[in-house]
Protein backbone atom coordinates (compact mmCIF):
# COMPACT_ATOMS: atom_id res chain seq x y z
CA UNK A 1 0.00 0.00 0.00
CA UNK A 2 1.40 3.41 -1.01
CA UNK A 3 1.17 6.27 1.49
CA UNK A 4 0.44 9.69 -0.02
CA UNK A 5 2.63 12.48 1.34
CA UNK A 6 1.41 16.00 1.96
CA UNK A 7 3.39 17.17 -1.06
CA UNK A 8 1.63 14.57 -3.21
CA UNK A 9 -1.77 15.65 -1.89
CA UNK A 10 -1.10 19.30 -2.72
CA UNK A 11 0.59 18.68 -6.06
CA UNK A 12 -1.10 20.69 -8.76
CA UNK A 13 -3.12 22.88 -6.38
CA UNK A 14 -3.06 26.53 -7.34
CA UNK A 15 -4.56 29.90 -6.50
CA UNK A 16 -4.80 33.16 -8.42
CA UNK A 17 -1.02 33.56 -8.10
CA UNK A 18 -0.21 30.15 -9.63
CA UNK A 19 0.89 26.77 -8.34
CA UNK A 20 1.44 26.43 -4.60
CA UNK A 21 5.10 26.07 -3.70
CA UNK A 22 6.42 23.04 -1.82
CA UNK A 23 6.46 23.90 1.89
CA UNK A 24 9.76 22.12 2.60
CA UNK A 25 11.57 23.68 -0.35
CA UNK A 26 10.48 27.16 0.73
CA UNK A 27 11.66 26.50 4.28
CA UNK A 28 15.02 25.11 3.16
CA UNK A 29 15.71 28.26 1.12
CA UNK A 30 14.73 30.46 4.05
CA UNK A 31 16.95 28.49 6.41
CA UNK A 32 19.86 28.93 4.02
CA UNK A 33 19.20 32.68 3.82
CA UNK A 34 18.97 32.89 7.63
CA UNK A 35 22.37 31.22 7.96
CA UNK A 36 23.91 33.82 5.64
CA UNK A 37 22.06 36.99 6.60
CA UNK A 38 21.24 37.14 10.30
CA UNK A 39 22.46 39.77 12.75
CA UNK A 40 23.19 40.22 16.43
CA UNK A 41 22.00 43.79 17.17
CA UNK A 42 24.01 43.93 20.42
CA UNK A 43 27.22 43.53 18.40
CA UNK A 44 26.15 44.99 15.06
CA UNK A 45 25.08 48.44 16.31
CA UNK A 46 26.95 51.14 18.24
CA UNK A 47 24.61 51.67 21.18
CA UNK A 48 26.96 54.07 22.96
CA UNK A 49 27.32 56.64 20.17
CA UNK A 50 25.52 59.92 20.96
CA UNK A 51 22.50 60.93 18.92
CA UNK A 52 23.37 63.40 16.15
CA UNK A 53 22.10 66.96 16.60
CA UNK A 54 19.41 68.00 14.16
CA UNK A 55 18.72 64.52 12.83
CA UNK A 56 15.32 62.86 12.79
CA UNK A 57 14.30 59.65 14.51
CA UNK A 58 11.80 58.85 11.76
CA UNK A 59 11.51 60.42 8.29
CA UNK A 60 9.41 63.58 8.71
CA UNK A 61 7.01 62.57 5.93
CA UNK A 62 6.11 59.47 7.98
CA UNK A 63 5.46 61.38 11.23
CA UNK A 64 1.71 61.35 11.88
CA UNK A 65 1.19 65.14 11.98
CA UNK A 66 3.27 65.90 8.87
CA UNK A 67 1.61 68.54 6.68
CA UNK A 68 -1.18 69.37 9.15
CA UNK A 69 -1.89 72.91 10.43
CA UNK A 70 -0.49 71.87 13.80
CA UNK A 71 2.73 70.64 12.15
CA UNK A 72 3.16 74.02 10.48
CA UNK A 73 2.97 75.77 13.86
CA UNK A 74 5.52 73.46 15.51
CA UNK A 75 9.21 74.37 15.76
CA UNK A 76 11.75 72.14 14.04
CA UNK A 77 12.99 71.01 17.45
CA UNK A 78 9.46 69.99 18.48
CA UNK A 79 8.93 68.13 15.20
CA UNK A 80 12.13 66.14 15.73
CA UNK A 81 11.11 65.44 19.32
CA UNK A 82 7.76 64.11 18.07
CA UNK A 83 9.59 61.87 15.59
CA UNK A 84 11.58 60.41 18.50
CA UNK A 85 8.46 59.68 20.53
CA UNK A 86 6.66 58.18 17.53
CA UNK A 87 9.69 55.96 16.82
CA UNK A 88 9.52 54.76 20.44
CA UNK A 89 5.76 54.18 20.13
CA UNK A 90 6.28 52.11 16.97
CA UNK A 91 9.04 50.11 18.67
CA UNK A 92 6.66 49.48 21.59
CA UNK A 93 3.94 48.38 19.16
CA UNK A 94 6.46 46.12 17.45
CA UNK A 95 7.30 44.37 20.72
CA UNK A 96 3.60 43.79 21.47
CA UNK A 97 3.00 42.44 18.02
CA UNK A 98 6.07 40.18 17.97
CA UNK A 99 5.14 38.65 21.32
CA UNK A 100 1.79 37.71 19.75
CA UNK A 101 3.50 36.42 16.61
CA UNK A 102 5.90 34.20 18.52
CA UNK A 103 3.02 32.54 20.38
CA UNK A 104 1.11 32.03 17.11
CA UNK A 105 4.15 30.41 15.51
CA UNK A 106 4.55 28.01 18.43
CA UNK A 107 0.88 27.07 18.11
CA UNK A 108 1.31 26.58 14.35
CA UNK A 109 4.13 24.03 14.70
CA UNK A 110 2.86 22.29 17.85
CA UNK A 111 1.35 19.36 15.92
CA UNK A 112 3.96 19.21 13.15
CA UNK A 113 7.09 17.08 12.82
CA UNK A 114 9.89 18.86 14.65
CA UNK A 115 12.42 17.49 12.15
CA UNK A 116 10.77 19.18 9.16
CA UNK A 117 12.39 22.21 7.55
CA UNK A 118 9.06 24.03 7.94
CA UNK A 119 9.20 23.68 11.73
CA UNK A 120 12.92 24.41 11.89
CA UNK A 121 12.35 27.66 10.01
CA UNK A 122 9.48 28.63 12.34
CA UNK A 123 11.85 28.16 15.29
CA UNK A 124 14.47 30.21 13.45
CA UNK A 125 11.95 32.99 12.93
CA UNK A 126 11.11 32.92 16.63
CA UNK A 127 14.82 33.41 17.32
CA UNK A 128 14.79 36.42 14.99
CA UNK A 129 11.73 37.89 16.70
CA UNK A 130 13.30 37.48 20.14
CA UNK A 131 16.30 39.49 18.97
CA UNK A 132 14.05 42.10 17.36
CA UNK A 133 12.01 42.57 20.52
CA UNK A 134 15.17 43.00 22.60
CA UNK A 135 16.54 45.41 19.98
CA UNK A 136 13.39 47.53 20.07
CA UNK A 137 13.39 47.55 23.87
CA UNK A 138 17.02 48.66 23.93
CA UNK A 139 16.26 51.39 21.39
CA UNK A 140 13.47 52.75 23.60
CA UNK A 141 15.74 52.67 26.66
CA UNK A 142 18.51 54.40 24.73
CA UNK A 143 16.37 57.47 24.02
CA UNK A 144 14.67 59.96 26.30
CA UNK A 145 11.21 58.49 25.80
CA UNK A 146 8.92 56.18 27.76
CA UNK A 147 7.71 52.77 26.70
CA UNK A 148 4.33 53.15 24.99
CA UNK A 149 2.14 50.09 25.66
CA UNK A 150 -0.99 49.62 23.56
CA UNK A 151 -4.33 50.52 25.13
CA UNK A 152 -5.68 47.93 27.61
CA UNK A 153 -8.58 47.07 25.28
CA UNK A 154 -6.15 46.28 22.44
CA UNK A 155 -3.87 44.38 24.80
CA UNK A 156 -6.77 42.16 25.83
CA UNK A 157 -8.02 41.78 22.26
CA UNK A 158 -4.53 40.52 21.42
CA UNK A 159 -4.83 37.98 24.23
CA UNK A 160 -8.20 36.83 22.82
CA UNK A 161 -6.88 36.68 19.27
CA UNK A 162 -3.94 34.49 20.34
CA UNK A 163 -6.45 32.07 21.85
CA UNK A 164 -9.04 31.79 19.08
CA UNK A 165 -7.06 32.47 15.90
CA UNK A 166 -7.01 29.84 13.17
CA UNK A 167 -3.83 29.19 11.18
CA UNK A 168 -4.81 31.35 8.18
CA UNK A 169 -5.98 34.09 10.56
CA UNK A 170 -2.64 33.99 12.33
CA UNK A 171 -0.65 34.40 9.12
CA UNK A 172 -2.92 37.19 7.85
CA UNK A 173 -2.34 39.10 11.09
CA UNK A 174 1.39 38.37 10.82
CA UNK A 175 1.55 39.98 7.41
CA UNK A 176 -0.46 43.01 8.53
CA UNK A 177 1.92 43.63 11.41
CA UNK A 178 5.02 43.14 9.27
CA UNK A 179 4.34 44.67 5.88
CA UNK A 180 3.18 48.20 6.74
CA UNK A 181 6.11 48.77 9.07
CA UNK A 182 8.42 47.12 6.55
CA UNK A 183 7.40 49.65 3.90
CA UNK A 184 8.15 52.51 6.29
CA UNK A 185 11.47 51.02 7.37
CA UNK A 186 12.58 50.58 3.76
CA UNK A 187 12.22 54.34 3.44
CA UNK A 188 14.00 54.94 6.76
CA UNK A 189 17.25 52.97 6.68
CA UNK A 190 18.74 54.68 3.58
CA UNK A 191 17.57 58.16 4.68
CA UNK A 192 20.61 60.18 5.76
CA UNK A 193 18.39 62.70 7.57
CA UNK A 194 17.66 59.99 10.15
CA UNK A 195 19.76 59.05 13.20
CA UNK A 196 22.41 56.41 12.47
CA UNK A 197 21.17 54.11 15.23
CA UNK A 198 17.59 54.20 13.91
CA UNK A 199 18.84 53.44 10.40
CA UNK A 200 20.82 50.48 11.72
CA UNK A 201 17.85 49.07 13.62
CA UNK A 202 15.55 49.39 10.60
CA UNK A 203 18.14 47.86 8.25
CA UNK A 204 18.44 44.73 10.40
CA UNK A 205 14.68 44.47 10.72
CA UNK A 206 14.07 44.85 6.97
CA UNK A 207 16.61 42.18 6.00
CA UNK A 208 15.32 39.59 8.47
CA UNK A 209 11.62 40.42 8.10
CA UNK A 210 11.79 39.79 4.34
CA UNK A 211 12.16 36.07 5.16
CA UNK A 212 9.27 36.18 7.63
CA UNK A 213 7.01 37.77 5.02
CA UNK A 214 7.90 35.08 2.47
CA UNK A 215 7.19 32.29 4.97
CA UNK A 216 3.84 33.82 6.00
CA UNK A 217 2.72 34.54 2.45
CA UNK A 218 3.42 31.04 1.19
CA UNK A 219 1.69 29.44 4.18
CA UNK A 220 -1.32 31.73 3.90
CA UNK A 221 -1.69 30.87 0.21
CA UNK A 222 -1.71 27.20 1.16
CA UNK A 223 -4.21 27.72 3.96
CA UNK A 224 -6.67 29.72 1.85
CA UNK A 225 -6.76 26.84 -0.67
CA UNK A 226 -6.95 23.95 1.82
CA UNK A 227 -8.74 25.33 4.92
CA UNK A 228 -12.45 24.59 5.42
CA UNK A 229 -14.86 27.22 4.12
CA UNK A 230 -15.79 28.33 7.66
CA UNK A 231 -12.11 28.90 8.46
CA UNK A 232 -11.62 30.98 5.33
CA UNK A 233 -14.60 33.16 6.20
CA UNK A 234 -13.46 33.47 9.82
CA UNK A 235 -10.08 34.63 8.50
CA UNK A 236 -11.72 37.34 6.41
CA UNK A 237 -13.61 38.71 9.41
CA UNK A 238 -10.82 38.46 12.00
CA UNK A 239 -8.30 40.03 9.61
CA UNK A 240 -10.67 42.96 9.12
CA UNK A 241 -10.96 43.43 12.87
CA UNK A 242 -7.19 43.14 13.31
CA UNK A 243 -6.73 45.78 10.58
CA UNK A 244 -9.04 48.10 12.51
CA UNK A 245 -7.13 47.54 15.77
CA UNK A 246 -3.76 47.92 14.05
CA UNK A 247 -4.70 51.22 12.40
CA UNK A 248 -5.92 52.67 15.71
CA UNK A 249 -2.96 51.37 17.73
CA UNK A 250 -0.34 52.42 15.18
CA UNK A 251 0.51 55.63 16.99
CA UNK A 252 -0.05 56.01 20.73
CA UNK A 253 -1.85 59.35 21.31
CA UNK A 254 0.17 59.91 24.49
CA UNK A 255 3.11 60.95 22.26
CA UNK A 256 1.37 64.27 21.58
CA UNK A 257 1.03 65.23 25.24
CA UNK A 258 4.62 64.18 25.89
CA UNK A 259 5.92 66.74 23.40
CA UNK A 260 3.66 69.53 24.67
CA UNK A 261 0.76 69.28 22.21
CA UNK A 262 -2.97 69.13 22.83
CA UNK A 263 -3.82 65.44 22.42
CA UNK A 264 -7.38 65.92 21.19
CA UNK A 265 -6.38 68.55 18.65
CA UNK A 266 -3.50 66.41 17.37
CA UNK A 267 -5.64 63.28 17.04
CA UNK A 268 -8.35 65.22 15.18
CA UNK A 269 -5.83 66.63 12.72
CA UNK A 270 -4.23 63.24 12.10
CA UNK A 271 -7.68 61.76 11.43
CA UNK A 272 -8.45 64.53 8.95
CA UNK A 273 -5.04 64.38 7.23
CA UNK A 274 -5.18 63.27 3.62
CA UNK A 275 -1.39 62.85 3.65
CA UNK A 276 -1.55 60.48 6.61
CA UNK A 277 -4.33 58.47 5.01
CA UNK A 278 -2.26 58.17 1.82
CA UNK A 279 0.82 57.08 3.79
CA UNK A 280 -1.07 54.29 5.56
CA UNK A 281 -2.82 53.06 2.42
CA UNK A 282 0.39 53.16 0.39
CA UNK A 283 2.19 51.24 3.14
CA UNK A 284 -0.54 48.58 3.12
CA UNK A 285 -1.09 48.38 -0.65
CA UNK A 286 1.35 45.58 -1.43
CA UNK A 287 -0.31 43.52 1.30
CA UNK A 288 -3.91 44.37 0.39
CA UNK A 289 -3.22 43.54 -3.27
CA UNK A 290 -1.89 40.14 -2.19
CA UNK A 291 -4.79 39.46 0.18
CA UNK A 292 -7.24 40.44 -2.54
CA UNK A 293 -5.59 38.03 -4.99
CA UNK A 294 -5.86 35.05 -2.62
CA UNK A 295 -9.43 35.72 -1.54
CA UNK A 296 -9.09 37.26 1.92
CA UNK A 297 -10.61 40.66 1.10
CA UNK A 298 -14.18 39.62 0.51
CA UNK A 299 -17.61 40.38 1.99
CA UNK A 300 -17.82 41.82 5.49
CA UNK A 301 -14.06 41.46 5.93
CA UNK A 302 -13.42 43.79 3.00
CA UNK A 303 -15.78 46.38 4.47
CA UNK A 304 -13.89 46.18 7.76
CA UNK A 305 -10.58 46.72 5.96
CA UNK A 306 -12.05 49.82 4.30
CA UNK A 307 -13.28 51.16 7.65
CA UNK A 308 -9.76 50.70 9.08
CA UNK A 309 -8.44 53.25 6.56
CA UNK A 310 -5.82 50.83 5.23
CA UNK A 311 -7.76 49.93 2.07
CA UNK A 312 -8.73 52.66 -0.39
Amino acid sequence: MTTMTEADALAGLRDALGLLKDREQVAERLLDSSAKHSFDPDKELDWNAPFEAGKWFWPPELVSLYGTPLWKRMSEEQRIQLSQHEAAALASLGIWFELILMQLLVRHVYDKAATSAHVRYALTEIEDECRHSKMFARLISRGETPWYPVAPVHHNLGRLFKTISTTPGSFTATLLGEEVLDWMQRLTFPDERVQTLIRGVTRIHVVEEARHVRYAREELRRQMVTAPRWSQEFTRITSGEFARVFSVAFINPQVYENVGLDKKEAMAQVKASGHRREVMQTGAKRLTDFLDDIGVLRGVGRQMWRSSGLLA
